[in-house]
């Protein structure tokens, strides 16, 4: 693994707007940033995050299976009561996913290591399927990288094959909050994916999915919503006025409500209690659990509930090196061994390895001066040499 500086191209701005990447930049700053990209090798790649990706997956479901059947493990994750049925008839359905993103800790030598599974709603999906490839492409082309690079990424023809297979041609809807640049990106992305796979589509903000008279949700044109995609976490929708009704609507949701249980912190410990010392996980605990003491004085402090690092803290030999602020926290905090992120030129790479219906089929990579990555770090692609 390496960080290569390498040239940009002159026209991106113009080739992203073109594309609809109009999130390219974010408050003036860059978001995608090509003057740099990670190389890996091969073997790397299909041995340290392929096949590491694969497995750590395997272990979540087996997780899940658990919890669901065990209801201490919802007690702990905080999942409201009300709605554990739904999450149970959910997994007894087999009700499919259609993607998630493990965030891996990796420096080329020892084995990479979950920091966390962005399970229900990760973005950056359209950047690292098909814009990250763009550059590939037109690096090759204009001499930026070698001629023989090739990537880790058959994201965008394995979303529509998942599209095919979990469609059912029923007619999609996509929700989410569509005010948000880089939620509309995403949701606009999929339903391109959608679309070329054979489903008819609607998009529309969550704030417009209405309840009929029979007790359904509904769209804007009184439509049934039968097949729902929504870019909006599971743990807001339990909070939601709608939330009432989730379990008595005939809705299927991607992603599913099982989902709910894998895009929680509290996975993180719950892994460890099932598969400890596995080389691809860090040691990690809920706060009050005694145990948590054998971390000695160096850990990570995460909310159970938490996006784009906030109010994550890193703590390393009893001092405090960086803490994020952010509106979580209520429902409790796990910790998890410190592993300080690689540095390259100054800057701490996180790796996203994506999952399109449980196979591992790509990596972005977003990275930071600071080693909380947060919603402002930058996507530096990436390609095999």
């Amino acid at each position: 693994m390496e960080r290569i500086p390498c040239p940009e191209r002159d026209d991106w701005r113009a080739t992203a707007e073109s594309a609809g990447f109009t999130f390219h930049t974010i408050g003036g700053e860059r978001y995608w940033d090509e003057r740099a990209y990670y190389a890996f090798t091969l073997n790397e790649i299909e041995r340290r995050i392929e096949a590491p990706t694969g497995e750590i997956e395997a272990m979540c479901l087996e997780v899940v299976g658990r919890a669901i059947n065990d209801e201490k493990y919802l007690r702990r994750l905080k999942i409201p009561e009300a709605f554990w049925p739904l999450l149970s008839e959910s997994w007894r359905r087999r009700d499919a996913s259609l993607y998630g993103r493990l965030d891996l800790s990796y420096d080329g030598w020892s084995p990479a290591k979950l920091l966390e599974y962005n399970a229900d709603t990760p973005t950056s999906i359209f950047e690292a399927a098909v814009f990250q490839w763009t550059w590939l492409e037109q690096a090759i082309e204009r001499s930026i990288i070698p001629k023989r690079a090739d990537q880790f990424n058959s994201i965008h023809e394995r979303l529509i094959d998942a599209w095919k297979k979990h469609g059912s041609a029923k007619h999609l809807h996509l929700t989410g909050m569509t005010d948000n640049a880089e939620d509309a990106g995403t949701l606009a992305y999929l339903q391109d994916t959608a679309s070329q796979a054979g489903l008819k589509t609607t998009l529309m903000d969550i704030k417009d999915v209405g309840l009929g008279g029979d007790g359904r949700f509904v769209d804007l044109d009184d439509r049934s919503i039968e097949l729902a995609f929504k870019l909006y976490p599971w743990e807001w929708m339990f909070q939601d006025t709608f939330g009432a009704n989730l379990s008595s609507t005939p809705t299927r949701w991607i992603e599913p409500p099982w989902k709910a249980i894998l895009s929680n912190k509290g996975i993180l410990p719950l892994l460890w209690e099932m598969f400890p010392k596995h080389p691809n996980l860090l040691p990690a605990y809920f706060e009050d659990d005694p145990k948590a003491a054998m971390l000695g004085s160096s850990f990570v402090r995460k909310p159970l509930y938490s996006r784009e690092g906030a109010n994550v803290t890193l703590v390393s030999a009893g001092s405090t090196l960086m803490e994020q602020q952010g509106p979580y926290g209520a429902e409790g905090f796990i910790l998890q061994g410190f592993a300080s992120l690689p540095s390259f030129s100054d800057q701490y790479p996180v790796l996203g390895s994506w999952l399109i219906d449980h196979t591992p089929c790509g990596l972005s990579i977003r990275e930071d001066e600071n080693p909380i990555t947060g919603n402002t770090s930058r996507f530096v692609p990436h390609a095999i040499l």
